[in-house]
């Protein structure tokens, strides 16, 4: 198994940088070409949310992004961040393996997303001038993640006042088999 530890600054223009990674790390991982830009626009929209979220809470500190590519030496297990070992998917007993991306904020959950907001009509604000606390102007603060939750095969997403962690996965495809008679 193979994991991508990648530290961004709080900043608009890394989560750019974000995405290309996350995208390249995928791609490399054995992930389907159709699933590329769905994983780099969760990532996206996870990194864009931590951003927000850092630029009210705390500013000067870093976001963490891991990518962690689940075909590496020991397909078996994969480690979690608290040490603990989870099996993999297993269908038809065939180990799936899973490209998974995990972006961990600082800011304290509480504030961010049950702030009060402007009002809105079906999910748009009336000021689109504004932005809404961890919101993207014009709309609802949880949008973010509900993109996540429409563009992943598998979200959790775990906040507490310590910050959110957003666990995002995606099946990697199995190792093409010859077909038969093919030289």
């Amino acid at each position: 198994m193979a994991t991508i530890t990648l530290t961004i600054s709080a900043l608009p223009a890394h989560v750019r940088t974000a995405r290309l990674m996350a995208a390249t790390v995928a791609r490399r991982a054995g992930i389907a070409a159709s699933a590329i830009d769905e994983i780099r626009l969760a990532v996206g929209e996870a990194c864009s949310r931590a951003v927000a979220a850092h630029k009210v809470h705390c500013p000067t500190q870093p976001i963490l992004l891991q990518l962690i590519d689940s075909s590496g030496p020991d397909n078996t297990s994969s480690e979690t961040g608290d040490g603990t070992a989870e099996k993999l998917l297993r269908a038809n007993g065939i180990t799936t393996r899973r490209f998974e991306v995990v972006v961990t904020d600082c800011a304290p959950a509480k504030g961010n997303e049950e702030t009060a907001v402007p009002p809105a009509i079906d999910g748009l604000f009336l000021d689109g001038d504004d932005t809404p606390p961890g919101g993207i102007s014009g709309f609802s603060p949880g949008l973010g993640l509900a993109v996540i939750t429409g563009l992943a095969d598998e979200v959790k997403i775990d906040p507490d006042d310590d910050g959110t962690v957003v666990r995002m996965s995606w099946p990697v495809l199995p190792d093409p088999s010859p077909e038969p008679g093919a030289n």
